[in-house]
């Protein structure tokens, strides 16, 4: 009986544990480290997509050019001399996966165009409901969560702080450049 109990929180452990069999990507920027857990299960096609990206390189040396305290943080699409990298096709939007916009999340930025996320990625400083699936519009479909800052949220925080001023294409870029200096998965467990 106790063989039984201890196998069967062992079985636990082991398949539920996302520390013991978890996939990261730790964002290293010049203000510190980001470690994301990534939620393949609930958006596999984001994952994959934000994995291709890091593994061949892409995030290297871009930056974080909007930056909106109590708002979010976005990157991974320009590099500090505000060229717009080449990007793969973009992916499928998967809002409606049920994972929401919270404080710590990261998720698929995208212009109006539902299906239109490529490269950029944001980190949500808070909580942001509105951007959460709601509806079959381009206003309503919401931006793909696919994971969860497990470690580094202060760095969040500091880049959030950041000041930040209008260079002609955007007005919320820090003044001072945050760098994204590369995006590393990792696998953890199993």
């Amino acid at each position: 009986m106790i063989q039984r109990f201890i196998g069967a929180c062992l079985f636990f452990l082991l398949f539920s544990s996302p520390a013991l069999a978890g996939e990261f990507a730790l964002i290293q920027t010049s203000l510190g480290d980001i470690k994301v857990e990534l939620n393949r299960e609930k958006a596999p096609l984001s994952v994959a997509n934000f994995v291709a990206y890091a593994e061949q390189g892409f995030y290297k040396d871009t930056i974080f050019h909007r930056v909106i305290k109590d708002f979010m943080i976005q990157g991974g699409g320009f590099t500090a001399d505000m060229k717009r990298k080449e990007t793969l096709p973009p992916i499928k939007n998967e809002a409606a996966n049920g994972l929401k916009n919270l404080r710590g999340t990261i998720a698929m930025a995208r212009t109006n165009v539902i299906d239109s996320a490529s490269s950029q990625f944001f980190i949500n400083h808070k909580d942001n409901d509105f951007l959460d699936h709601s509806g079959v519009s381009p206003a309503t479909y919401g931006y793909a969560v696919f994971g969860r800052v497990v470690q580094g949220m202060e760095v969040v925080d500091a880049i959030a702080a950041k000041k930040t001023g209008g260079n002609g294409l955007f007005k919320d870029m820090p003044v001072e450049p945050v760098i994204i200096r590369d995006v590393r998965f990792l696998q953890e467990g199993r």
